[in-house]
């Protein structure tokens, strides 16, 4: 194991023909999710859609237990939306039989408040189908036809890497992972949390990158279990990963033995992730100097996998 994180994997499409300036403005990335949670007359709890404005989803959160009155484990939403962004996303707060605050009070600079109504249940991570973006990427510098040749050939998929979010910053989870796989201390639940889905992602994001080199990430190995190439999630149980597979994975994974070990311990079952990501509704445009992306992602999908098959990324600010 090293002792820093390289969190810059193998790009599929090769080297990148352009820079470009990221999340210059937060109206440079707009995250708009793909859900409308059912409503319920004499539900318990609240649906509020928000717009958020350089704010994070766990900070929006506690504003909305705040006024409400309720503790934060009763606020309930979709996913993590990034904090150097505009994105609009589902919370719920449960009041029970309580009478709904004045949900006004919010609106400001870095909240807006678009639609409330009663519903059955808290919402959960994972439960909506996906996300909308539009991307601005200003002052391009490099060869533009070059990098037409490539946005052309996005839409047939990039590789599934989980982003660099997923690792804190500067990879200070890993830094976790590392003291905790190799016999640290404990943590709190909510770290370890965090340490678990940074341990899978990582495993994952060395798999997709070995097979990125090996040039087969788009194919299905003989006796690949899934119609379409995947990578693991590592946990207990038995691999499916067919022989040729497993023998790849092995060797990806080799220096990693420890984390592979702790996550069993955890508990978590092992899965399998898809190692190609296709947008949806991919499309492009330019204004002056700036490149204007469109699509949708499924979740889990990550919006830096694609972008960085498409530019070198500059001035990045970085997400929590």
């Amino acid at each position: 194991m090293t002792e820093g994180w390289k969190l810059d994997w193998p790009r599929a499409l090769g080297a990148v023909y352009v820079s470009a300036d990221f999340r210059t403005e937060p109206e440079d990335f707009v995250v708009e999710e793909l859900a409308f949670p059912p409503p319920s007359e004499n539900g318990e709890h609240v649906y509020l859609q928000i717009r958020k404005r350089g704010a994070n989803t766990a900070w929006v959160a506690k504003q909305l237990a705040t006024l409400a009155g309720v503790n934060t484990s009763d606020v309930g939403y979709f996913g993590l939306k990034d904090r150097h962004g505009l994105t609009t996303q589902w919370f719920s707060v449960w009041l029970g039989k309580k009478l709904q605050p004045d949900w006004s009070r919010l609106n400001g600079p870095e909240i807006s408040v678009l639609h409330t109504f009663r519903g059955s249940r808290k919402l959960r991570r994972g439960e909506h189908s996906g996300n909308r973006f539009k991307i601005r990427l200003r002052s391009i510098r490099g060869k533009r036809a070059a990098a037409e040749q490539r946005l052309d050939k996005i839409s047939a998929g990039v590789p599934n890497y989980f982003g660099e979010q997923r690792f804190g910053i500067h990879g200070n989870n890993l830094d976790l992972v590392r003291h905790l796989a190799e016999g640290g201390g404990g943590c709190g639940k909510s770290k370890k949390a965090f340490a678990m889905s940074a341990a899978r992602s990582w495993l994952f994001n060395q798999v997709l990158a070995e097979r990125v080199d090996a040039g087969n990430w788009r194919e299905v190995l003989d006796g690949e279990p899934e119609a379409n190439p995947s990578g693991p999630l590592w946990g207990r149980g038995r691999n499916p990963a067919s022989r040729v597979q497993e023998e790849l994975e092995q060797r990806a994974l080799l220096p990693w033995q420890p984390w592979c070990n702790w996550l069993e311990h955890c508990g978590l079952r092992q899965e399998r992730r898809a190692l190609v990501l296709r947008p949806e509704a991919f499309h492009y445009q330019w204004e002056e100097d700036s490149l204007v992306l469109g699509f949708s992602l499924s979740h889990g999908e990550f919006a830096t996998a694609l972008l960085r098959e498409v530019a070198q990324l500059v001035n990045v600010k970085s997400s929590t």
